[in-house]
C-alpha cells in the first residue's frame, strides 16, 4: 500500500471506461484518490484554476472530442507549473508514429486500455507504484517513456 495519498485525474469521454477504472483503483486496494473527467478541455480547466491540487500523475484517454489526449498533453507541457506531472496516455490501440510523437511531446507512458479487468488492475497497479517511486525520489527524476500492454 502507498504511504502518501496519490492524487489522480483521468480524463476519458467514455463513462463505461472511467467507472471500470474506479473500480480497479478500489479493488488495489492502494491509498490513490481520483478526480475524473469526460474530456480534455473540463480538465484543462480544472488543472488551471490555481486554488485546485495539483494531481500526481494524469491518465488521459488518447481519442476525446473537444479536446483529444495529444491536445491536453500539449497544453499540460507547455504550462510551467504542470510540466513536471507524469502524463500517461491510455488507448485502445497502439501506433508506432503516434506512441513516437506523444514521447517526444512529452507523455511518460502509454498504456494500452486492456480487455480484461484482473489486466486493468495489473497496469494500473504497475503504473502506479512507477508513479509512487518516482513522486518520493527526492531528486525529481523524470519517468523513462514505457508502453505497456
Amino acid at each position: 500500500m502507498l504511504q502518501k495519498s496519490l492524487l489522480i485525474y483521468l480524463a476519458d469521454d467514455d463513462n463505461e471506461d472511467r467507472m471500470l477504472f474506479k473500480e480497479a483503483l478500489d479493488e488495489l486496494n492502494m491509498n490513490v484518490k481520483i478526480k475524473d473527467f469526460d474530456n480534455g478541455v473540463t480538465l484543462m480547466e480544472h488543472l488551471l484554476m490555481k486554488n485546485k491540487p495539483l494531481p500526481d500523475a494524469i491518465y488521459l484517454d488518447l481519442n476525446m472530442p473537444l479536446m483529444n489526449g495529444e491536445e491536453c498533453l500539449s497544453d499540460i507541457r507547455n504550462e510551467s507549473f504542470l510540466a513536471h506531472i507524469p502524463v500517461i496516455i491510455y488507448s485502445t490501440y497502439i501506433d508506432e508514429v503516434m506512441t513516437d510523437r506523444l514521447k517526444s511531446n512529452g507523455a511518460n507512458w502509454y498504456l494500452m486500455k486492456p480487455n480484461s479487468f484482473s489486466k486493468l488492475k495489473s497496469l494500473l497497479q504497475k503504473s502506479l507504484n512507477y508513479i509512487a517511486n518516482t513522486h518520493n525520489n527526492t531528486s525529481h527524476e523524470t519517468m523513462e517513456f514505457m508502453i505497456i500492454t
